[in-house]
């Protein structure tokens, strides 16, 4: 996808975790936050279908409901992992409630490229050619979903370091 792979990039550490980020995949996160920011505070914003997603599928007044008590408790959350996100961006060793934000933000951020680009479950952003115009949106996409995955990793025990 571009982007060079080291052996791992983020890994337990005792009681911490351990991030091997290269800054210029650090900037690109940090870079990305300000438009999530956005997007979750806007209440009707269509990007964010997937951050809110519908709890009650057959029973509309239901799931209005449940939006108007969680919806502020879910905005506040994404916005708390945000801003810890953009406070420890350049930290080399997180704690665990850390990576837990790292995780939640990058996410967030994942399901809005997958609403905007329309990713469905059968969608495979490797099977993209790069002749597509949406190659580096896919690219990206891609890229968010391998760094949410090394995050479960390292947080469930697996993965590298251990």
């Amino acid at each position: 996808m571009g982007l060079l792979r080291r052996r791992w990039r983020i890994r337990a550490q005792g009681a911490n975790f351990e991030l091997n980020l290269p800054d210029e995949e650090r900037q690109l996160l940090v870079n990305l936050l300000p438009q999530l920011r956005e997007i979750v505070e806007a209440p009707d914003d269509e990007r964010s279908r997937r951050l809110f997603p519908t709890a009650y599928l057959n029973d509309v007044e239901r799931d209005a409901e449940y939006h108007r008590f969680m919806r502020d408790e879910l905005v506040a959350s994404r916005l708390a992992a945000v801003d810890c996100f953009v406070s420890t961006a350049q930290a080399r060793s997180l704690s665990e409630a850390e990576l837990m934000a790292w995780m939640q933000s990058i996410n967030a951020v994942r399901l809005v490229l997958g609403t905007l680009l329309d990713i469905g479950e059968d969608d495979d952003p490797a099977d993209m050619e790069r002749s597509d115009p949406r190659f580096a949106d896919f690219a990206l996409y891609g890229y968010l979903s391998g760094l949410l995955h090394e995050i479960v990793e390292a947080l469930s025990g697996g993965g590298y370091g251990m």
